[in-house]
């Protein structure tokens, strides 16, 4: 007896996709697992195209689900947001170490306000427009960060300094570790977020965690009129390591084989999609296909 035809003209006797339980019925198999592709790195390269040439900005300030980005009319937008953090935290970071003597953060005020602040701000807007909520909600908020922290440390513009220090020589350092204590608590539920993507992603939030950690202590356990000595040094110490981190995240984005000789390493960690991937334990391509269509 003929069996039935497919429309592709293969017979459903030969599609592989049921087998005899033995007693005269078929069982058919279960559909193949599809797993969500996750990024890892939202900076990793991937190649979108027939060609072997890499986008120039090589993915997404995305720790979660890989979008794939063709048809977008923006560029990523993260590396800028990434680099403007990273110019402004490597600047108050060495001012909080105390570097050639400098303790007074006036310097910063500028990068706060236009590169930090402002442009980190138009970054993480962008993401929003890309449909990135992790970036978006990331530069955004630091870049409010930098304008705020700009504002207070402007002298004698909004006098919140000296009308906080009316009251008591440490109510300005009691207010301003509130602060940054909780900027640690928004950093910490990002760094959560970071946890399936990748070492240099994680690290940067990380050593972002900590900087802002001890900088609120040393404000808020300040000795003989001035913030704690030491906190406020190991503050600017994981200060200066997430600003290089930054940038390091930044050229991961954008380098590529277009434009560098080489390609920045990111490491992906073993547990998240992309490096169970390529530990071939698990395949994305349908998954990556289907989202694509």
């Amino acid at each position: 007896m003929a069996t039935a035809q497919e429309p592709n003209g293969m017979s459903s006797a030969g599609t592989g996709m049921e087998k005899h339980n033995g007693v005269g019925g078929i069982d058919h198999a279960p559909a193949a697992r599809k797993p969500y592709d996750y990024g890892g790195n939202p900076l990793a390269h991937i190649n979108t195209g027939d060609s072997a040439r890499l986008p120039a900005f090589g993915g997404e300030f995305q720790p979660g689900l890989y979008k794939p980005i063709e048809g977008r009319k923006f560029a990523n937008p993260a590396p800028l947001g990434l680099c403007g953090f990273a110019l402004t935290t490597f600047v108050l970071s060495l001012i909080n170490l105390g570097t050639r003597g400098i303790t007074e953060p006036n310097i910063v005020i500028g990068a706060a306000f236009a590169y930090g602040g402002i442009c980190q701000l138009l970054a993480g807007m962008w993401e929003m427009a890309v449909g990135n909520t992790f970036g978006a909600t990331a530069l955004s908020s630091y870049g409010g960060f930098w304008i705020g922290t700009a504002i207070i440390l402007t002298p004698g513009g909004f006098e919140i300094i000296s009308s906080l220090e009316e009251t008591s020589p440490n109510t300005f350092y009691y207010s301003f570790g509130f602060y940054l204590m909780g900027w640690f608590i928004f950093t910490f539920i990002l760094l959560i977020c970071t946890l399936r993507s990748t070492v240099a992603f994680f690290l940067l939030f990380f050593t972002l965690d900590l900087a802002f950690l001890f900088l609120g202590l040393a404000y808020l356990l300040p000795k003989a009129g001035a913030p704690g000595s030491g906190l406020l040094k190991a503050g600017g110490v994981f200060g200066l390591l997430a600003a290089f981190l930054a940038w390091y995240n930044a050229l991961a984005g954008i380098a590529d084989t277009s434009n560098s000789f080489f390609l920045i390493p990111v490491a992906h960690f073993p547990w998240s999609e992309k490096g169970r991937e390529k530990r071939s334990k698990v395949d994305n391509e349908d998954s990556r296909a289907a989202q694509s269509v």
